[in-house]
């Protein structure tokens, strides 16, 4: 191809700049960086003088239009700081106090406790559906009961565990469990 190829190049450009964009739009995920590929792909194939030889032009069109958005890319890494050191600095502290540290232990101490008096059963079923989060169906299926059984044992767990929670904060009222929230 020559001179007259580059020439139906450009002119292809022109034509099918819409469908070109909107297939760059989708590949890139912005409208935007697409517009800016596109334009700086024009600017690109105004400065070549000739180009060897194309099979497919609108492949090729594609192909300039991507190699440029991947340039723009590479040059704004380039010039991007690594770290901007204000926002650094201003990351907020998201340790827990002390404070929180102790309640927290508490209600963990509280749940073990709560769960420790469980029956077996009943725990195992409990731990599997809330902390495993496994599905009622599998869990029948492992200990060899029916859904039904798994349902009931899930909610009289959750009952018993509600009223002794409601036992410990009465007579320590250090736990800051929320219930509810809990289950």
């Amino acid at each position: 191809m020559g001179d007259s190829s580059l020439a139906i190049i450009r002119r292809l450009f022109v034509e099918r700049y819409d469908d070109l964009k909107a297939r760059l739009t989708h590949r890139l995920g912005s409208a935007d960086l697409a517009g800016d590929a596109m334009h700086d792909a024009w600017l690109r194939l105004a400065r070549i003088e000739s180009v060897g030889t194309v099979q497919s032009p609108h492949s090729y069109l594609f192909r300039v239009a991507l190699n440029v958005a991947d340039d723009q890319r590479r040059r704004e890494k380039r010039h991007r700081p690594t770290a901007d050191y204000h926002d650094a600095l201003e990351v907020p502290d998201e340790a827990a106090t002390p404070e929180e540290t102790l309640i927290a232990q508490a209600d963990l101490e509280a749940f073990r406790t709560v769960l420790a008096e469980l029956p077996e059963q009943r725990r195992t079923i409990f731990l599997a559906a809330r902390v495993g989060n496994m599905p009622r169906q599998q869990i029948a299926d492992r200990l060899g009961i029916s859904r039904r059984s798994v349902t009931r044992e899930i909610l009289r767990a959750h009952k018993y565990y509600l009223a002794r929670m409601k036992d410990l904060k009465g007579r320590d009222g250090a736990s800051g469990l929320q219930e509810e929230s809990q289950l």
